[in-house]
């Protein structure tokens, strides 16, 4: 099976995106692994699929599988690239369109400066939500991980998430602890791990290592996820600089039960043919 592609990144975080709306596409794990390998294939953090809607209620349906193979409810930087790989293939004119995910329901929004904002939905706190072994909701848990206790905060943006306050993310572990944290037995579905530095109340910097792909250059949903338990322990603003090592994403969140807002550049790469 030949397939066309698109190769696309969001501040590093680097994606192939496939057309299955104008060709039948059905990957397998490892054919996933394939695409990802960056010796072997075409190589990406994550493969996404943009689907025929799955309902009247969204414009596409759109899929998600990191590295690994596995399929995963949530990408923010993903999604952004799905914003404008519709737009500029001619499957979509407009400036604001819903798509459905594994997690839901997001809407993607072009803004005037050709960035996407993605509307993440509200952050779930609930342990049992997340998911996350712990008898109540908190700002902050106490972990025992590799020999030490180590404080995080826990939320699901669609996909878990634990976030970290370090002094300096240049010397964060990420390495060390992002593997085993992400494997910890309390986070049965595994998690996404942020190492966050807090700059002041208005930016932060932050280092991801991302359930089934390692330490990314960006993460979407783990910067949103950054600014929620930052708001939720009172050390940040509702609006917040996420600086990663690819670039700067904006997140804006009012607290409570309001959505999440992502706001970051998408950039096509290049297109080619690739058999599976």
């Amino acid at each position: 099976m030949e397939i066309a592609f698109t190769k696309m990144h969001g501040l590093g975080n680097d994606f192939v995106v496939i057309d299955a709306v104008n060709q039948a596409v059905t990957l397998t794990p490892g054919q996933v692994r394939f695409l990802a390998d960056r010796h072997f294939g075409v190589g990406c953090d994550q493969v996404l699929l943009v689907e025929p809607p799955p309902g009247p209620e969204v414009d596409f349906g759109y899929r998600i599988f990191n590295a690994d193979g596995g399929e995963v409810e949530q990408c923010g930087n993903g999604a952004r690239c799905f914003a404008r790989f519709v737009i500029d293939h001619g499957l979509w004119r407009g400036e604001r369109l819903r798509v459905r995910t594994a997690a839901g329901p997001l809407t993607l929004v072009v803004e005037p400066d050709g960035r996407i904002t993605v509307d993440m939905g509200r952050p779930r706190f609930d342990p049992a939500a997340i998911p996350f072994a712990a008898p109540a909701p908190a700002p902050a848990y106490m972990l025992e991980v590799d020999g030490e206790t180590v404080e995080l905060g826990a939320v699901s943006l669609g996909n878990p998430h634990a976030v970290l306050v370090v002094a300096d993310v240049d010397r964060a572990p990420v390495a060390r602890l992002g593997p085993a944290i992400e494997h910890h037995p309390r986070f049965p579905a595994r998690v996404n791990v942020g190492f966050m530095q807090v700059v002041d109340a208005a930016r932060v910097r932050l280092r991801v290592w991302e359930r089934g792909a390692g330490e990314t250059l960006a993460c979407g949903s783990g910067a949103c996820a950054a600014v929620v338990v930052g708001r939720q322990q009172g050390r940040l603003g509702d609006k917040v600089a996420v600086d990663l090592p690819g670039g700067r994403l904006d997140v804006r969140w009012a607290g409570g039960d309001a959505p999440v807002l992502l706001t970051g550049p998408a950039t096509r790469v290049f297109e080619g043919r690739i058999e599976l």
